[in-house]
């Protein structure tokens, strides 16, 4: 491998770590943007409507 070609493959080597270093930083930061929020609720049932009060006779005729 001669010097020249070493070289490139060096410089090649180190623009790609530090694209690499700053993809990793850039993706790092943005951490706070898409956070996740839990909301606790209590329901407390409603008050049920009373129960009617009605009386329902039932009459029955004797047959013949």
């Amino acid at each position: 491998m001669s010097l020249g070609r070493a070289a490139i493959v060096a410089l090649g080597t180190a623009v790609v770590f530090v694209a690499g270093v700053g993809l990793g930083q850039a993706l790092e930061d943005d951490t706070d943007a898409g956070g996740t929020q839990t909301l606790v609720r209590t329901l407390n049932p409603l008050p049920l409507a009373p129960a009617a009060r009605t009386t329902v006779t039932v009459a029955t005729t004797a047959g013949p």
